[in-house]
């Protein structure tokens, strides 16, 4: 120990010198004050001089006393692992000496300190630390007792794991008694600390915790109405995550939990109120939720739809009271820009009825107020509202429609705009029961978009968008048309938030309307083209994503010169002012992806400098990569996200250019960059290169097919199904791939089918992942039928489940063709799953009359094959819709 160690007065003044400089707002000081500490991290006993301010020097003020065990802090961060002994034997004593300071900072500071040197793996180091701070908490000394508090609950915070593993003696089966002591003490800081503590271990299911539950569960309760907010905070929290964790103890005290639970909604202290919201949430998720709250729905539903309201503090920050706030002239505060995740490119096939199915949820979520603390009570009580609709469906209109009616025509603005909130957010569970309002609800939300607050214009977007489905379906000129005018309106309010939730609010208009939309569209895009002139940087982004959409939703529609002169001159005009290096081209480029594709040939004007731009964003960013690779130090390495949608939005231009493209390819060195980007170790590279690749398979094979060779391993080495868009987009391209190449696929069969097969059949795997694959195998066995075929009884069953639920089309019919060329050669295979053949069959609205045929061939061949007799009693297990098909199509 060098417990002897005395501070040079010296070097001493200097380091206060430095601390009282550290703290001046000035930027040219603190970047001079930041060099002079490197210069003195050479000096070993440096560290010993900072806990010595920091522990010893009781006549500095604390504020530099602090400062100096943070600064200590880095460093141990830093360099802990080159701290002579002497140096961290020192420091660890002093730590341990001061916890108790009289000063609350100083003690915070030293637990942090504590905390930082245990998580640098020195528990098992130090072993005397946890014996230590538990004895400390028997101290009749408050401030030693909080101070070792503050550190233990710092260290179950940083290192739960490591406290709950063999590494060390199981310290927890001594400490987790401990604290539960702890639950009754008068204090109500070291009551919260004894919870918080206790909290670390509740999800992770730790044993020692395990073993104590129904003590802990007991203490919580007895602790219920603490007078203390933090308290009652951290009583909340562990009810929430037992929940999840230990139900099998709550159900038995669920009435009187949930009754608490209500009253804690209602709390004066808005974070215990948040706390006791997360409740509803999580039980919502729980398959008990509608038998234990089925009986308190009528007390919880006002609770929740109160704590909708926006709060006073939320009006002031919003400026809600201002009238008529407009702020568009404003340029944005670049903090508030969220970062935009691209969604690479997935292929899907579709289905009855639709467009094409996302899996994905669509992200019309309770976001209705960005810049506010993130996560409030009226976005949690929102939230748990609409679980809550998903769970009980109509039974929640008996408690919250007398509710509704009485907020939605409200005088006073800020109730009438939590009425509209209500409203938005039962919509996804309450849709059946709502529809009988509708008619009188969507004109008077359709009014609520030109209210004199921005607030309420705001959420009436949101929540009309809630409902557009049921709208798109309705006559158009009754709700479709009025809206969309207002809509249109507000896309060109004079308030930013407005917009935002007009444009958000509008792109889901278009996803649900589609072709609906056509007759509009010389009005749309004259109000979106106008908006781009008026817009701030945010909003911007949101209305790229709304011009994609529109494309997306009316296709080939918007190619009429008129339109095209409308909306590509601003597009073009952005895409040369934005640099490469800027992140903003991410929206616009997926954005001209979906324009390219609507307007096919009409976009053939712009192609050529928005390919080359393409090319150029993947060379540099592969080039970046390899820099990056062979000299980490000296070159950053570069965002793949440029790679990605640029991969992208040539995918875009060589569907909607087709052959149109093929000069393009031929004088560029794309293919070259795709192989390299094929072996990305990104998967998102991989998965937007594969639709590339199968994109330009379509689009002017004659380039691709010299590569083949090269590209077909990579192919296979991808078809792994744990990476589902990766596989799915390597799988579509192999099945183009095979079309283009005919009977020349045969080499290649062997390398991709037996994982095709394997993945047909495994359980769980996605619907678009299974319809490719089918697909791909059908293809496969059309153009190489001999390689094919002998494998037919391993996939005939899933290949016909999963592809009797989607539309004709071209890759229905080749794959189809396929199966029927592959059951010629091996009818064997089919045997005993023609029932499936069959349903597969009759899935087919209209087939070419040369596939037709097929089918009647393979049909009557089997129903001969069997006999008269054999063929009703097969026949007898069909369906009747299925019975009746066959007969009346291929009259078996």
């Amino acid at each position: 120990m060098e417990c002897d160690w005395k501070p040079d007065e010296q070097g001493l003044q200097q380091i206060l010198q430095l601390l009282k400089e550290s703290q001046s707002p000035d930027t040219t000081t603190q970047r001079s004050v930041q060099q002079k500490l490197e210069q003195l991290n050479q000096y070993p006993d440096f560290n010993n001089y900072l806990i010595f301010v920091l522990t010893k020097l009781k006549s500095e003020d604390e504020p530099t006393r602090s400062l100096s065990g943070l600064i200590l802090k880095n460093n141990v961060k830093a360099h802990y692992q080159n701290f002579p002994n002497g140096v961290s034997d020192f420091i660890k004593n002093e730590c341990l000496e001061n916890i108790g300071d009289t000063s609350p900072l100083i003690r915070a500071t030293v637990g942090i300190l504590i905390t930082t040197i245990a998580s640098k793996g020195e528990l098992q180091n130090w072993p005397e630390l946890l014996p230590k701070l538990c004895l400390l908490l028997d101290s009749e000394d408050y401030n030693t007792c909080e101070g070792a508090f503050g550190a233990l609950q710092k260290i179950c915070e940083d290192s739960a794991e490591v406290l709950d593993s063999d590494m060390l003696d199981r310290p927890l089966n001594v400490m987790i008694p401990k604290f539960l002591q702890f639950f009754k003490h008068s204090s109500p800081k070291i009551r919260s600390h004894a919870i918080a503590c206790v909290n670390q271990f509740i999800i992770s299911r730790t044993q020692a915790l395990m073993l104590s539950i129904d003590p802990f569960i007991e203490n919580l309760f007895a602790l219920a109405t603490d007078e203390e907010p933090e308290v009652r905070k951290n009583v909340c929290r562990a009810l929430v995550m037992l929940l999840e964790v230990r139900m099998d103890r709550l159900i038995p005290h669920m009435h009187s939990i949930i009754e608490y639970m209500l009253l804690r909604t209602q709390d004066q202290d808005e974070n215990v109120a948040l706390e006791a919201c997360e409740f509803w949430l999580t039980l919502a998720e729980q398959p008990v939720c509608k038998d234990v709250l089925c009986g308190h729905l009528s007390q919880l539903t006002p609770v929740l739809v109160n704590g909708m309201r926006y709060s006073e503090i939320d009006i002031i920050l919003l400026k809600g009271d201002v009238e008529e706030e407009e702020d568009e002239a404003i340029p944005d505060n670049e903090q508030d820009i969220r970062p935009r995740f691209h969604r690479s490119r997935t292929v899907a096939q579709q289905h009855e009825g639709d467009g094409i199915e996302d899996e994905e949820d669509d992200d019309d979520d309770l976001d209705d107020d960005d810049t506010i603390s993130d996560w409030n009570l009226r976005k949690c009580s929102a939230a748990a509202l609409d679980v809550l609709a998903n769970v009980f469906r109509d039974e929640l209109l008996l408690p919250i429609l007398p509710l509704l009616k009485e907020l939605l025509f409200h005088q006073e603005w800020v109730v009438k705009e939590s009425g509209v909130l209500v409203l938005g957010a039962i919509a996804e569970g309450c849709m059946q029961g709502m529809i009988a309002y509708l008619p009188e609800l969507i004109p008077h939300l359709v009014q609520c978009l030109s209210d004199k607050k921005a607030l309420v214009r705001s959420i009436a977007c949101w929540t009309l968008s809630r409902y557009a489905h049921w709208v798109v379906s309705q006559p158009p000129d009754q709700y479709l048309k009025p809206l969309m005018t207002e809509l249109l309106k507000r896309i060109l309010d004079s308030n930013k938030r407005v917009q935002e939730a007009a444009c958000s609010a509008f792109a889901t208009l278009e996803e649900e309307a589609c072709t609906e939309l056509v007759p509009y569209l010389a009005y749309i895009l004259d109000t979106l083209v106008f908006a781009f002139s008026k817009y701030q940087h945010k909003n911007l982004l949101i209305l790229y994503d709304a011009i994609g959409t529109l494309a997306d939703s009316v296709g080939h529609h918007l190619n009429k010169p008129e339109y095209i002169q409308m909306l590509m001159p601003p597009l073009i005009q952005k895409w040369n002012q934005l640099k490469d290096e800027d992140k903003d081209l991410f929206p616009l480029l997926e954005c001209l992806s979906s324009v390219a594709t609507a307007l096919q040939s009409g976009f053939l004007p712009y192609c050529e400098p928005v390919y080359q731009r393409c090319v150029n964003l993947v060379q540099k960013t592969l080039a970046q990569a390899m820099l990056h690779q062979s000299q980490p130090d000296m070159y950053e390495a570069p965002d793949k996200d440029f790679m990605i949608v640029a991969l992208d939005l040539l995918s875009g231009l060589a569907e909607g250019l087709g052959g149109n493209i093929e000069q393009l390819v031929a004088r560029s060195n794309i293919l070259t960059l795709m192989y390299q980007c094929m072996q990305d170790k990104m998967p998102e590279v991989r998965q937007s290169s594969f639709a590339l690749l199968g994109d330009l398979t379509k689009a002017c094979f004659q380039h691709v097919k010299s590569c083949i060779a090269d590209f077909m391993p990579i192919l296979g080495t991808n078809l792994n199904p744990e990476l589902i868009s990766v596989c799915n987009n390597a799988t579509w391209a192999i099945g183009e791939i095979s079309i283009q190449m005919g009977a020349d696929m045969q080499p290649y069969v062997a390398v991709v089918l037996h994982q095709l097969i394997e993945i047909i059949n495994r359980p769980n795997t996605p619907k678009t992942l299974l319809e490719n694959t089918a697909i791909t195998i059908g293809r496969l066995g059309y153009v190489c039928p001999q390689e094919v075929a002998p494998m037919l009884q391993q996939f005939i069953r899933p290949w016909c489940t999963s592809l009797r639920n989607i539309r004709d089309n071209e890759e229905k019919d080749s794959a189809f063709r396929g199966i029927c060329t592959m059951i010629t050669v091996n009818p064997g295979g089919v045997v005993q799953d023609f029932i499936f053949f069959c349903d597969a069959v009759a899935s087919w609205v209209n087939p070419k009359e040369d596939l037709r045929d097929m089918f009647y061939k393979i049909l009557h061949g089997f129903k001969n094959q069997v006999g008269e007799e054999n063929w009703r009693r097969f026949s007898d297990q069909f369906p009747l819709p299925l019975k009746e098909r066959l007969a009346a199509f291929y009259g078996v």
